[in-house]
């Protein structure tokens, strides 16, 4: 089927790009220069003459026109101040380039008066190559003119894009192979909240596609950047305000193989979980006794009766999976108010999605390879929902002042259903499990801003910022039913399964969880910027201060309810799962069940940071070429935590770190660019990561508890990088960077033979260094209409790392205390999470003329350590994937965009294998005993996805400054 989609792909391409119904076309390209200075002029309009072809110069003075009609055309030239120049009988050839280059001249007479009002564009990709070329620090970045090439639906697939950037469930973010908690997120320059409960993460899949200006992911340091990393700082920038009056209205439709149109099994929420919303129900009444000893203490009668009062909505359903639905609505205006230019952009996203896998699942004994101790096969079926809404307003008040206030808000909802059917192989046990889980989540950021223009040589920027992150898992039902292998009944049938009921309530058995997480976080942040000199020389010196507060509050809160047998069960434990809990088999008496709280102390806790930094940084120039930013960030970060019903905290922590940083360029040309960077930094352990509560993954098995012991990591960053800029569109760059790590903090699994148990702890040292590589060509001058059409942009990463550990290892242990483990993990592997290499490949066509575009995406990364074993668990790996899209577009009158996406075209498998053997690396043969055959423990498919969306935008008009 992959070679057919593949086939079908490439001909349709190559039969629809060679084509050329407009006609003769060439190319005019130039520079435009001060007649008097010969500088180069940033912002003129080019245009041709009675057509609605026109550009602008970029910050050399460089244009490029293409598709222009052959034959003499004449080429007018206008800037402010400028006397406008005119050039006739420039002469276009077919498939030919025409080169112009000119100068203009300052208007003779004097201006009593000159207004501008313009906005300076930044999501197109020559503004973030600009923007870029001009930052002190290395940084890569996309546009949302990329994105939209790609038809990328959120942030997380888009950011997949820029060089040494990898993608964990298809929603987190690692930088330069970095685990999530190395990397440091912003959202209009505030930074964001961990949307998880489990690790230091943001999910970048809240953050649909339509509303990003642009991402710009920082490698090295400086004193403007929040301190906390080593991978990177991402700054993802929302749209600010529209250039022009518009609605636009879209809806796509997904297409998933496996999923759409197939049969499934789910459970039923009350409450608007269409809305990813959920109901009063659904939370423990209020009735219940508030401790686990007080309901534990009373009679088994008395605590059924409470058990009675919750649904009893085991029960699951047969629905045929529908198509994915997405709907985006946005809004652009822009009005006067007097003197106060005033615009509005609001954008409001629907979609409803689903995905089902078969996830194959094994745990291995690990006495010879491939001796299975347990196997699975879970029929995973989940249902998505988002509802996003983004609503920012600018008020100008003067050329001098601006202020503005965003907003973003986004509400997910996931429902999820497993059917797990398998066996304990080792005890001749089949099993089949249920998982009934619905997921909430809410992020909010809203924040006022201001932009000061003092005087023509200092500004201000300043933000207020309020965030909010809720979090919630109302009643995750989980049931286990065993039966031996092969039992029959007097009759010869198989046996029923039974509910498998313990002594004391576990996770893993039987029983009802409930959490909330809620976290409020205020920031108030401020910069001044002061430039020496004449502010419009090319390299003018400037100095840099700024503070950064913050106050972040998180809450956590977790109740597990475990079902109990009064005696002998037998007449009710075969019932079926929609059965087995109704209100008469839960009396509390003889041969029936009751209710146990099996939450304890540590399942609730409140966490509270308070971080306040300063900066200053300042540039000195060696000549027109050579630029050295010097900077110091120091930061002051408290932190504690404590168990809800304790006085005492648990974790009290103080901690001052200075940050120094160092950034060179040294510009060997106008576009052939060398950059050197330092920057000391740090990485500071996470609430929930000190937090001694245990979590239970159902899909893997696994639970995570935190360890109150941690300590903060330093880092010291090295980077070197060479830039060239063929045009104002392309770049080719090469970058090598070195990290070292002291105290680094790393995942433990915790050796108990049987289980799978992680925390976290420090190591002594590691480090981790590499290259990459990034280029984006375009063939503005060749002599073919196709090719000038044409771009490809790349990138590769290739990554070494090792992180080092003692002989004994602090952590917390089986006990919730911490203990010294001694020889029980691998001393020198890699770093967890970190591919050895990254590959991008786009291939862009686009025709402006006829309105097409098509693009052809791929995208793998290097194997990665999943989970860091010890002596009873090999290491386990999150094998390569290769992912390649196709997405086509037709652009209709201006108003009607019509897209089709294909995405995961090969449907590669997504595997994650146990290293058995120990040499660091899987090898093929994972289905023998052969002792140096390596493990598969888990393997599933997602399927390809097929979409189709259509755009239509009413009333667009253009807003002339």
């Amino acid at each position: 089927m992959n070679r057919h989609i593949l086939l079908f792909l490439f001909s349709f391409l190559y039969t629809t790009l060679l084509a050329n119904p407009d006609g003769p076309l060439g190319t005019i390209r130039g520079n435009v220069r001060d007649g008097q200075t010969k500088e180069a002029l940033i912002g003129c309009t080019v245009r041709i003459d009675g057509t609605q072809l026109g550009v602008t110069t970029d910050v050399d003075g460089n244009f490029t026109i293409p598709n222009v009609p052959a034959g003499a055309q004449k080429i007018v030239i206008s800037y402010v101040s400028y006397q406008t120049k005119e050039i006739p009988n420039v002469r276009v050839e077919s498939g030919n380039t025409t080169v112009v280059e000119t100068e203009l001249l300052v208007e003779g007479k004097a201006l009593s008066e000159v207004v501008v009002r313009a906005n300076k564009s930044t999501n197109t990709e020559i503004a973030v190559i600009t923007e870029i070329k001009q930052m002190k620090p290395i940084a890569v970045g996309i546009s949302a003119q990329q994105i939209q090439k790609s038809q990328d639906r959120d942030a997380a697939a888009a950011i997949r894009r820029v060089p040494g950037v990898s993608i964990v469930e298809n929603r987190f973010v690692l930088i330069r192979g970095l685990g999530t908690r190395y990397n440091n997120v912003l959202i209009n320059d505030v930074i964001a909240p961990s949307t998880e409960v489990e690790s230091r993460s943001f999910s970048f899949d809240i953050v649909p596609s339509n509303i990003l200006d642009r991402m710009i992911v920082y490698k090295s340091g400086s004193a403007e950047l929040p301190g906390d990393f080593a991978g990177g700082v991402i700054k993802i920038y929302t749209k600010r305000r529209p250039e022009q009056n518009f609605t636009d209205v879209g809806l796509t439709v997904g297409y998933r193989a496996n999923t759409t149109f197939q049969n499934a099994q789910t459970h039923t929420r009350d409450g608007l979980n269409l809305l990813g919303l959920w109901d009063a129900k659904q939370q423990i009444p209020n009735s219940f006794p508030t401790r686990a000893s007080e309901f534990n203490a009373l009679s088994t009668v008395r605590r059924a009766s409470y058990a009675r009062l919750l649904p009893n909505n085991w029960a699951l359903k047969n629905i045929n999976v529908a198509p994915d639905v997405r709907l985006a609505v946005n809004t652009g205006r822009r009005f006067e108010l007097g003197n106060i230019r005033i615009s509005n952009l609001t954008s409001i996203n629907y979609a409803l999605t689903n995905q089902f896998a078969n996830v194959n699942l094994k745990l291995y004994e690990n006495t010879t390879a491939n001796d299975v101790q347990q196997e699975y096969n879970d029929a995973t079926y989940s249902q998505g929902t988002r509802l996003g809404v983004l609503h920012n307003w600018t008020f100008r008040f003067s050329p001098n002042f601006t202020l503005e206030w965003k907003t973003l808000f986004n509400q997910l909802g996931s429902t999820e259903t497993v059917v797990r059917n398998g066996s304990y192989v080792i005890d001749g046990v089949d099993v089949r499990s249920y998982s009934e889980r619905f997921e909430n989540r809410s992020i909010l950021n809203s924040q006022i801003s201001g932009e000061h223009s003092l005087s023509e040589l200092t500004k201000v920027n300043w933000i207020a910022s309020y965030g909010y992150s809720g979090r919630w898992e109302p009643d995750w039902k989980r049931a286990q039913y065993t039966r031996p292998v092969g039992a029959v009944d007097s009759d010869g049938q198989p046996e029923p399964f039974r509910l498998n009921v313990p002594v004391q309530p576990n996770p893993l058995n039987v029983g009802r969880f409930y959490s909330t997480l809620n976290e409020q976080v205020g920031s108030l942040i401020g910069n001044v910027e002061h430039t020496f000199g004449n502010p419009s020389d090319r390299e003018p010196n400037r100095i840099r201060a700024g503070f950064y507060g913050e106050s972040r509050n998180r809450d956590f809160s977790a109740r597990f309810y475990g079902y109990e047998r009064v005696g002998l069960i037998n007449n009710i434990s075969g019932q079926s799962i929609d059965r087995v809990f109704a209100p008469e088999n839960v009396m509390g008496r003889e041969s029936s069940f009751s209710l146990q709280d099996g939450t304890v102390a540590n399942d609730s806790y409140n966490g509270k940071t308070t971080y306040a930094a300063g900066y200053v940084s300042g540039d000195v120039n060696f000549g027109a070429r050579a630029n050295l930013t010097l900077g110091f960030r120091g930061e002051f970060y408290n932190q504690t935590l404590r168990l809800t019903q304790a006085i005492t905290p648990l974790v009290d922590n103080s901690i001052f770190s200075p940050l120094p940083s160092v950034n060179f360029t040294y510009k060997l040309t106008d576009r052939h660019n060398l950059r050197l960077a330092y920057s000391s930094t740090v990485n500071r352990p996470e609430l929930r990561e000190l937090a001694p509560f245990r979590y239970y993954d159902f899909a893997r098995q696994i639970e995570v508890q935190g360890n109150t012991g941690l300590k903060t990591a330093k880092i010291q960053n090295f980077d070197a990088k060479y830039e060239f800029y063929p045009t104002p569109n392309e770049l080719i760059s090469i970058t090598g960077f070195y990290k070292s790590f002291t105290d680094p903090i790393e995942s433990f699994l915790i050796p108990i033979p049987g289980a799978f148990t992680f925390t976290f702890t420090n190591a002594l040292s590691a480090r981790n260094y590499g290259v990459e590589l990034e280029f984006r060509k375009g063939f503005a001058n060749a002599g073919s209409t196709f090719l000038q059409n044409l771009q490809i942009v790349g990138n590769a990463s290739f990554i070494n790392s090792r992180v080092t550990t003692g002989d004994v290892i602090e952590a917390t242990g089986p006990s919730g205390a911490i203990e010294r483990f001694g020889n029980s993990t691998d001393r020198n592997r890699a770093l967890a999470n970190q591919s050895p290499y990254l590959i991008n490949l786009g291939l862009y066509y686009a025709n402006p003329t006829s309105g097409w575009q098509y693009n052809l995406l791929y995208n793998v990364a290097g194997p990665r350590i999943f989970l860091v074993g010890n002596v009873e668990d090999p290491t386990t790996y999150e094998m390569p994937r290769h992912v390649m899209d196709f997405n086509v577009s037709k652009t209709i009158k201006q108003q009607f965009e019509v897209r089709l996406g294909i995405q995961d075209i090969f449907n590669a498998p997504f595997r994650f294998s146990q290293d058995y053997n120990g040499d660091r690396k899987i090898g093929p043969d994972v289905t023998s005993r052969n002792a140096n055959a390596d493990q598969d423990y888990l393997k599933f498919r997602r399927g390809q996805y097929v979409t189709l969306t259509g755009v239509y935008t009413f009333g667009r008009r253009t807003i002339v400054p």
